[in-house]
């Protein structure tokens, strides 16, 4: 059981009725409070839920349409992820209960203040380096629009300029990483035809590989429903077509393609976790057709080259710079 979900159970009477839990773990919660219903925007979380509890577990990026007497927000990394989550929960909740759980490391203890416009936060418990917060919702707030907290910034490229739309919480909201960037200067020379954006983010790299690639069919997938959104608002701020998809990682992208490129994420909220882009280079082949190329960056510290060699193919640097690598490698 995930230590936020135990610190809830130690107050389990107060999630006695139908409570919305949004962004929770993918764990054993929903089955130790029957009336209780989830909201997630990982997928991978989502469909583990939904496997297990069938019909009580939405994936989006907008509060589910159900109603709900209280909800809890189970604390995001991200400070506007979750500012917007509070606001679009506590829209819902006119004289109702917000709860906030967090792990200390995630900032729970910043963040319960961020409750302070909706009534007079207070903290409920404190143990498994966890902390609870609630708040009575006093001050109703309207319910916020989240493409208008959307950041927008233009990213030169070789083939001119893309508008990137990035929503809160997706990966380096509002400007463009520095791996990106890297990876944005060595497109050049990839198998034309089925290409797939891993990870999506706010689809700048799958923006420019369309830019670059006009005849080629492109792909963006990502497990954030957030990535998600932003993706095809980027697409359609440059004028540009391309399937965009959530999936739970590699598994769920379409096969026979001539090129995959990524900027694996490896953090999952404050941990880190390489289980995705490890899962990625073990089963890329498998997505590729004969002479399809895997291209993508990473810090340096990474070892990824001996997984890519081990399940694909010999692997080059195209680059390094600023502590990261561009690797690429193609299928036999």
């Amino acid at each position: 059981m995930d230590p936020r979900s135990e610190v809830l159970l130690r107050q389990a009477k107060l999630f006695g009725g139908p409570v919305l839990l949004a962004g929770l773990p993918a764990d054993g919660l929903l089955g130790e409070l029957p009336e209780a219903q989830g909201w997630s925007w990982l997928q991978h979380e989502q469909l583990a839920l939904e496997a297990r509890y069938p019909g009580r577990c939405q994936f989006g990026t907008q509060v589910p349409a159900q109603a709900f007497a209280g909800a809890v927000l189970f604390l995001p990394k991200s400070r506007e992820l979750t500012d917007y989550l509070l606001a679009a929960l506590a829209a819902r909740l006119p004289g109702g209960t917000l709860w906030l759980v967090g792990e200390k490391r995630a900032g729970i203890e910043r963040a319960a203040r961020q409750l302070e416009p909706f009534g007079r936060p207070r903290k409920l418990d404190s143990a498994r380096h966890c902390q609870l917060w609630q708040v009575t919702v006093e001050q109703v707030p309207a319910a916020p629009d989240l493409e208008a907290l959307a950041r927008r910034y233009p990213v030169a490229t070789a083939d001119g300029e893309l508008q990137v739309v990035s929503l809160p919480g997706v990966f380096s909201h509002g400007r463009l990483d520095v791996g990106s960037r890297l990876l944005l200067e060595h497109l050049d020379g990839l198998p034309q035809g089925e290409v797939l954006d891993f990870g999506c983010g706010a689809g700048v790299l799958g923006a420019a590989l369309q830019r670059r690639y006009p005849a080629s069919r492109l792909h963006l997938l990502d497990v954030d429903a957030f990535a998600v959104a932003s993706s095809r608002l980027t697409l359609a701020a440059n004028g540009l077509g391309g399937g965009v998809q959530a999936g739970r990682g590699i598994a769920d992208a379409p096969h026979d393609l001539s090129a995959i490129v990524s900027n694996p994420p490896f953090h999952q909220g404050v941990h880190t976790d390489y289980q995705a882009t490890e899962q990625l280079l073990r089963e890329a082949a498998r997505h590729l057709r004969p002479g399809g190329e895997l291209r993508l960056v990473a810090n340096s510290f990474l070892k990824y080259a001996p997984l890519i060699e081990q399940h694909l193919s010999p692997c080059r640097v195209l680059a390094e710079r600023d502590g990261f690598r561009v690797y690429s490698a193609r299928r036999p």
